[in-house]
């Protein structure tokens, strides 16, 4: 697994939803292409292609019988966040930096507990509008990807709680990454 596979697996689950609550079947299969996640996410074809097929060896994503484009096995996916991802990716805060809000500094999670902490955890981004400690990214196009899909960025603000978080902050990211996922 590489980074890029959580991204790219949760941006599918992203656009899946969508298309759910639209009801547009047609514009999902174009988004999930190869073509259209390479636009989306910052990944190059190439890349994409190569998430997927990893992605689908490992069990995390299957091909939509139907419009053959790639679904995920979002029981799968939120089983390897929930145990694995903190062991695959780790990540300590590093130095201040400019960026996205990330982890318990996101929207999805703002004010949900008390930061044992005086910084931000932020995602380094030139163009970002909060200070805080530089937290890796599972890919560098994380921070554009997210700015463009509030749904993505919750997810991945999430996953980074869980890379980043004592047992509590972990466990109360975990239940709303639950309840996200499966909606």
């Amino acid at each position: 697994m590489k980074g890029q596979d959580i991204l790219i697996l949760l941006k599918l689950v992203s656009l899946q939803q969508q298309a759910k609550q639209r009801d547009s079947e047609r514009h999902l299969a174009e988004q999930c292409s190869a073509r259209g996640l390479e636009a989306l996410l910052g990944v190059s074809k190439t890349e994409v292609n190569a998430s997927i097929n990893r992605s689908i060896e490992a069990g995390l994503a299957v091909k939509d019988r139907q419009n053959k484009y790639p679904k995920t096995n979002v029981k799968g996916l939120l089983e390897f966040i929930l145990h694995g991802v903190k062991y695959v990716f780790p990540v300590k805060p590093a130095e201040l930096v400019r960026g996205v809000p990330t982890s318990f500094d996101a929207p999805v999670l703002k004010g949900k507990l008390s930061s044992g902490g005086e910084f931000k955890h932020v995602w380094p981004d030139a163009l970002g509008k909060a200070m805080g400690q530089a937290v890796k990214t599972l890919f560098k196009s994380v921070p554009m990807a997210a700015q463009q899909d509030r749904q993505l960025y919750a997810y991945l603000a999430l996953v980074d709680a869980i890379r980043l978080g004592n047992p509590r902050e972990a466990k109360l990211a975990q239940k709303l990454l639950q309840e996200k996922l499966s909606s």
